[in-house]
């Protein structure tokens, strides 16, 4: 994995239409690798105000003023915080997009006073499995009823 050059990234509002076009990327890339499709109306939700300080915060990652991935991180109680939608657009894999969107949600979580950080992920998305444990996160049991889910894990801060 080479850096990209020109690799900003952010907090911003899940409004706008560069949020919302990545966003739409997501569920429409899921939709394609999971088995029988994917279904954002059955999935556990994460709303505008979910998404949105102090709920929770959307994380934009740019190359050189071009959106190239996502996150978000959902603040679920005062110790413990969710990551969602995280996404990299395939002109931007392998440059360290994901890394840097996730150390964006990582350190904007102890900023908040979060101590642990958890999410789920489905069994299609083995390089995402892999990320996480190599980022430090542990599977662990099931912690909600997302359908889409197979994997869940968590990441003490």
């Amino acid at each position: 994995m080479s850096k990209a050059s020109g690799l900003k990234v952010c907090v911003e509002a899940p409004t706008s239409a560069e949020a919302r076009a990545c966003l739409d990327q997501y569920f429409q890339d899921l939709s394609e690798r999971f088995d029988g499709g994917f279904d954002p109306a059955r999935r556990n939700p994460a709303s505008d105000e979910d998404m949105t300080p102090p709920a929770g915060f959307f994380v934009m990652a740019r190359i050189d003023g071009r959106p190239a991935g996502c996150g978000v991180l959902k603040i679920g109680d005062a110790a413990t915080g969710e990551i969602k939608r995280m996404w990299t657009a395939p002109f931007a894999r392998r440059k360290g997009v994901a890394s840097a969107v996730l150390r964006k949600i990582e350190a904007t979580a102890r900023e908040a006073g979060l101590v642990l950080l958890r999410l789920e992920t489905n069994r299609a998305l083995k390089e995402a499995q892999a990320f996480y444990c190599r980022e430090g996160y542990i599977e662990v049991a099931p912690f909600n009823n997302e359908p889409y889910a197979h994997h869940w894990f968590e990441k003490r801060l």
